[in-house]
């Protein structure tokens, strides 16, 4: 009887071994699963990097600076330094010698040199060009206010235009014709381009048309 019970309890002890180990076992399982994961699941990807991680809570994404010297932003503009106003072109009182227009001149007469007949004087004054203004056609030739006399040699050559001739086109006209208009109309003011020669005398005259 006592043998019966004996066995009857190892028994027990032994299937309550069996059971516990099985238990063990299972939870040793599932500790396993906990840490190592599902071996079939898709690993997790990194985000590459130099991208902005994404937004937590709705925030926006920040853009990492980009490195000093690279590609990433423009740079300013450089600053324009305000350049200076450029210099006047027209004069607004009578000019000086070193205001006047080279070889041009305002021509106010004439007159014959003595003993001389190769040559005539021409009497004129030097001047500069001055500011027109919006309601005229165009700029006045200012004098100095100081006539001087050119020679000019008798067989110069002499273009004109309105009001010597009826013509804004410059057209060629003798010495004489020019000297007799001068007597006509002194005083006129009319402006010429002139060229000297060797003997220091003018041998070309070009008239300025104005409107």
């Amino acid at each position: 009887m006592m043998n019966t019970q004996r066995r009857r309890r190892a028994v027990a002890v032994a299937l309550a071994a069996v059971a516990l180990s099985a238990a063990l076992t299972g939870c040793k399982g599932d500790e396993a699963k906990a840490v190592g994961g599902d071996a079939s699941a898709t690993p997790a990807t990194s985000a590459p990097a130099g991208k902005p991680s994404a937004p937590a809570d709705g925030a926006e994404p920040t853009a990492s600076a980009p490195e000093e010297g690279g590609k990433g932003g423009a740079s300013a503009p450089p600053s324009e330094e305000p350049g200076a106003e450029p210099a006047a072109d027209c004069v607004t009182a009578p000019p000086n010698p070193d205001d006047y227009d080279p070889d041009e001149f305002a021509l106010y007469g004439w007159e014959k040199i003595d003993g001389v007949t190769d040559k005539v004087n021409l009497i004129v004054q030097h001047g500069a060009w001055g500011c027109g203004e919006p309601d005229t056609d165009g700029a006045p030739f200012v004098g100095s206010g100081e006539e001087s006399r050119w020679a000019m040699d008798q067989g110069a050559y002499i273009t004109a235009t309105n009001p010597i001739v009826e013509s804004t086109e410059n057209q060629r006209i003798g010495v004489q014709e020019l000297l007799d208009w001068l007597d006509a109309h002194p005083d006129s003011g009319l402006v010429f381009k002139y060229e000297t020669g060797d003997d220091g005398a003018v041998h070309r005259l070009d008239e300025v048309f104005t409107p």
